[in-house]
């Protein structure tokens, strides 16, 4: 494992602090880069705390892309071998990508907010900033099992995917009770982090837990994580949907995904409002013309439609469907009447057995919360109800590639397992 403690106090200082000018000629300063020895850690705790949240932010946007690969939601769109192994679900665990752009971003987020944890603050009750960093660990520890077959933190042991949910219920369990009384946003963290809970207890299997956090999220609720248009920095700090549209052509929206006949170009699809697309070559000429992958153009989200579209992370309508699933059949079925009705869709009338609900359950799931980084831990909890996941041992839709492999989940990379003492007794 890299040195991340160094690493991350580099990264938690961009676009907060800038350093004076050089007095000598053959010095050079990095703006975005300062002395963790220059800090204050008590008043610079608030900036720290949101450098960290950025850290996830900018996380959170990579997650959402290399899984949306993974389970089918979008194809991969270039060549890149090391992306395409997530489109087949057959990771290598020397995979450059699944270190730099995954693991690395997920582990700098806790490490960075473990900085946080460490500086002796006032008040550990009721501080902003503690909420702030326990609210970014309980979402990497969350994405971490999700995503992960198992994970690892600051050169420590080997964590399996119960040991990463129970970091994730804690850290969001304390989050939810420094961050009400907190003011500022804390009482949007608290309860985003109810929603933690909820998603956290469901994955782990504890249904009457995770029903009762779902409960407890008020209603409406909605917390975005946002992002801006910097041109300097937009692989930081843009939305990662859109910078992959626009900037490399690498996602297009799978098949199963385009509801409706293809339209001309630029013409937006909204048979199924809940994933806008469009087909167009305008976006990203670099890549060419999809029609060379699938006979069709170019095919891209809608959903983020600019470098600063925010990012829903958090929200009650998840909670409703975290509370439906616990439920079971019956709630499954309310809950799918329920989202088809609300979005123009006629009502359900395939069969009603607990699988086949389960399955449309799902997909109504699919077609709320695309592009949001939910549906591979849909997949490992229910695998044989989430449609469109490329199948094993079939042929890869683009030509040149191995068949579609049988992961599951993400390898922690090689960089990790090498580096760390923990995983060689």
């Amino acid at each position: 494992m890299r040195t991340l403690r160094s690493c991350a106090s580099l990264a938690i200082a961009a676009g907060a602090l800038v350093l004076g000018g050089c007095t000598d000629w053959l010095a050079v300063d990095n703006p975005g880069v300062i002395d963790q020895g220059a800090l204050n850690p008590v008043a610079d705790a608030p900036t720290l705390a949101k450098s960290a949240q950025e850290n996830f932010a900018s996380a959170y946007g990579h997650l959402i892309v290399y899984s949306s690969w993974f389970t089918g939601e979008t194809d991969v769109s270039e060549t890149f071998p090391t992306r395409n192994e997530f489109g087949r679900r057959d990771i290598s665990v020397q995979n450059g990508s699944l270190d730099v752009d995954v693991w690395y971003l997920l582990s700098l987020s806790v490490v960075s907010s473990d900085i946080v944890l460490k500086i002796p603050l006032p008040d550990t009750t009721r501080n902003l900033s503690y909420a702030r960093a326990n609210f970014v660990l309980g979402w990497s520890f969350l994405f971490m099992a999700e995503q992960f077959c198992q994970g690892a933190v600051e050169k420590g042991p080997p964590l399996n995917t119960q040991q990463m949910l129970d970091s994730a219920t804690a850290h969001f369990s304390l989050a939810k009770s420094q961050g009400v009384g907190a003011g500022s946003d804390g009482p949007q963290l608290a309860n985003a982090s109810k929603v933690g809970l909820a998603r956290a207890y469901l994955q782990a299997g504890n249904l009457a837990q995770a029903s009762a956090w779902a409960d407890s999220v008020p209603a409406a609720f909605s917390y975005n994580l946002t992002y801006i248009d910097d041109l300097k920095q937009r692989f930081r700090l843009a939305n990662r949907m859109w910078f992959y549209v626009r900037d490399r052509g690498s996602i297009a929206v799978a098949p199963t995904w385009r509801i409706g006949a293809n339209l001309p170009p630029n013409t937006v699809q909204n048979a199924e409002p809940r994933v806008p697309w469009t087909i167009t070559n305008v976006y990203a000429p670099q890549d060419g013309n999809y029609s060379t992958d699938r006979g069709v153009p170019y095919a891209i989200q809608q959903k983020y439609p600019d470098y600063n579209a925010p990012v829903r992370l958090a929200s009650k309508l998840e909670a409703d469907y975290i509370k439906a699933e616990a439920g079971g059949t019956a709630t499954q079925l309310a809950q799918v009447a329920a989202r088809r009705a609300a979005n123009g869709q006629p009502a359900y009338g395939g069969a009603t057995d607990s699988n086949s609900v389960l399955t449309e359950f799902f997909t109504q799931r699919g077609f709320d919360f695309y592009l949001e980084g939910k549906r591979l831990g849909d997949f490992r909890r229910h695998p044989a109800n989430i449609i469109g996941m490329p199948v094993p041992g079939s042929a890869y839709w683009k030509a040149g590639f191995a068949p579609i492999g049988n992961n599951t989940c993400y390898p922690l990379p090689i960089t990790e397992t090498d580096n760390n003492p923990n995983f060689h007794p």
